[in-house]
């Protein structure tokens, strides 16, 4: 029996193949990037393949104003632990909303951040932090494209699939993104909480944070819920 597809693991229309290799150096210069990232590049990242372009004429979709284009980028990786910086760095170079498909040996992850135009400067771009799919089979089965009215519905569909849990009813894709990174926040905060009630000794530091850890979870709780 067939496994079922991942919702994010798409099977895009060949009409929309583009598959142009992209140098690291059109990256770096258009990237903004640091001899850091740089690093990064050259000890994570083997090769970027602009995959796929879904615009108009491609998947017969209308443009929207912030999604005139949707870029699927495929990134073979040497490591599975890729930094997000370096997907940042793409991002940044690329004047569209990007979908990754991370590749390494034979499975790939499916990546991407919410990126919509800056209010006060439609020239430049807000991204959140990256949402990411577990690893999977690159010979797995892919879902179809989601059905949309235009390629801002279509981006939207596609950004649902990776949140870390379920939208509320009616909940715009934003307020989604925003509530995913409080609960990141909040998860980091559980985790250094935790680290200290390690490292406590006397009983009644325990007992107060033991009070603040309790806290965080319930917060934590009735923000994924």
């Amino acid at each position: 029996m067939t496994a079922a597809a991942h919702p994010a693991f798409i099977s895009y229309p060949p009409k929309a193949a583009y598959g142009r290799l992209v140098p690291k150096s059109k990256i770096y210069e258009y990237g903004g990037t640091t001899s850091r990232l740089k690093d990064l590049f050259v000890r994570q990242v083997d090769q970027i393949v602009w995959q796929y372009k879904l615009a108009p004429e491609t998947v017969n979709l209308p443009a929207r104003p912030g999604v005139p284009e949707i870029q699927v980028f495929s990134v073979l990786v040497k490591t599975q632990n890729l930094e997000h910086e370096v997907l940042h760095c793409i991002d940044k170079a690329v004047q569209y909303p990007v979908l990754f498909e991370v590749v390494h040996s034979d499975r790939i992850q499916i990546a991407a951040c919410y990126k919509r135009p800056n209010e006060s400067d439609a020239a430049r771009w807000v991204l959140s932090e990256y949402f990411t799919t577990d690893w999977i089979s690159a010979e797995g089965a892919r879902a179809p494209l989601p059905q949309a009215l235009d390629l801002a519905g279509l981006y939207e569909h596609l950004l649902y699939r990776l949140m870390p849990f379920e939208a509320r009813p009616q909940e715009p894709l934003k307020e989604l993104v925003d509530r995913a990174d409080q609960v990141r926040i909040i998860q980091r905060e559980i985790e250094r909480t935790e680290a200290r009630l390690g490292r406590e000794v006397q009983f009644n530091r325990k007992v107060e944070i033991n009070a603040t850890l309790r806290r965080l979870k319930s917060e934590c709780e009735k923000l994924t819920n």
